[in-house]
């Protein structure tokens, strides 16, 4: 029987925690509520009104953002032995009537990395106004190019679930700690080829209003996508493998760039000295550039057919055999995993 962990990363979340609690408490064998620096005091909140033994309160020493709380509550979920790790928002905006669905692909060895997809039928997002939509189509088509996820929508999604055998092999001190959490955890689970998996799940609002401001994070946003896309080819193309997709895209590089280079130079030329170019000349500029945007084209069907499809947790040593490495994971957060006193003469 797989044992079940769900992480909540709380920050201004006093309000609806307790109804999240209560919503996925039956369904699990434990929750860790993170508490980030919240100036609500949610954690101490959620120590004085619950008294089950499966509810543990995690505080963090600083404010680490959505991601680095998430990451010290699995790191504390993993040590205490629990095999899949989901992870909820506090905002009650997570159906935990869905958390089996969630999970089922990864109960069936189907994947590492599950997560909501609240595009999947019309009436999950009908309600959604179109700039909304129109955004998350734009961002999820950016996420599939830096994370080699082709197959995937609304990448921000924040309902996931996760393998715990696949922790240690991600970099998790280099995972991005705020708005960016989720798409780096799909880079990095990219890196490792971990298999993820769109659920159909819709998002309930409850008419909070988001912190993240959109002209503020863009540039941030598409630094970082243009970032993990370069690491993505020189990791996946040329130092952890070298395949046809790599010649492709060397290829293409090298033909597009003469082509486009002796094109310019000839037209300036021309230009110049009031001169047409001559056929020849023409198709020794069109040329390489045709087969060059030809290859380009073919490198991008080679790496959405490398989408990663066979799940890597069932051929790992089962994560409890690993506490070595567990414990090393777990200390890495170790100041987050105190727990506070009053908190335990709560739950005694």
């Amino acid at each position: 029987m797989l044992s079940l962990a769900v992480v909540i990363p709380c920050y201004r979340a006093r309000r609806h925690i307790l109804r999240v609690i209560a919503g996925v408490l039956p369904q699990v064998d434990a929750i860790y509520v993170v508490d980030d620096q919240c100036p609500e005091g949610t954690g101490d909140y959620v120590a004085s009104a619950v008294s089950d033994p499966k509810v543990k309160v995690i505080r963090s020493p600083g404010n680490e953002g959505v991601g680095g709380a998430t990451m010290a509550g699995y790191a504390a979920a993993a040590a205490d032995g629990h095999d899949i790790l989901i992870k909820m928002d506090g905002d009650d905006q997570m159906d935990p009537a869905y958390l089996a669905t969630l999970i089922a692909p990864i109960v069936r060895g189907h994947a590492d990395y599950t997560k909501g997809n609240r595009f999947f039928s019309r009436r999950f997002y009908g309600g959604m106004p179109p700039i909304r939509i129109f955004g998350n189509a734009i961002l999820s088509f950016v996420t599939k190019i830096s994370t080699g996820y082709w197959d995937i929508m609304d990448p921000t999604n924040g309902y996931t679930a996760i393998h715990a055998s696949v922790l240690p092999l991600l970099e998790v001190e280099r995972i991005a700690k705020r708005y960016f959490f989720e798409t780096d955890m799909l880079f990095r689970l990219g890196l490792i080829r971990a298999v993820v998996r769109d659920v159909p799940i819709p998002a309930r609002y409850r008419g909070e209003v988001s912190s993240l401001k959109i002209r503020n994070v863009l540039p941030t946003f598409l630094a970082a996508h243009a970032v993990r896309f370069a690491k993505r080819l020189i990791y996946q193309y040329f130092v952890r493998d070298l395949n046809v997709g790599s010649l492709q895209l060397v290829f293409a590089v090298l033909l597009l760039g003469f082509g486009g280079l002796f094109g310019i130079s000839k037209w300036i030329t021309g230009v110049r000295l009031d001169q047409e170019a001559t056929s020849g000349t023409v198709m020794l500029a069109a040329l390489p550039v045709i087969v060059g945007f030809q290859l380009w084209l073919a490198a991008i069907m080679y790496d959405v057919m490398k989408t990663p499809r066979e799940p890597i947790h069932p051929l790992l040593v089962p994560h409890k055999l690993r506490a070595p490495m567990l414990a090393e994971v777990s200390a890495q957060h170790a100041p987050s995993l105190v727990p506070d006193p009053a908190s335990e003469n709560v739950h005694s």
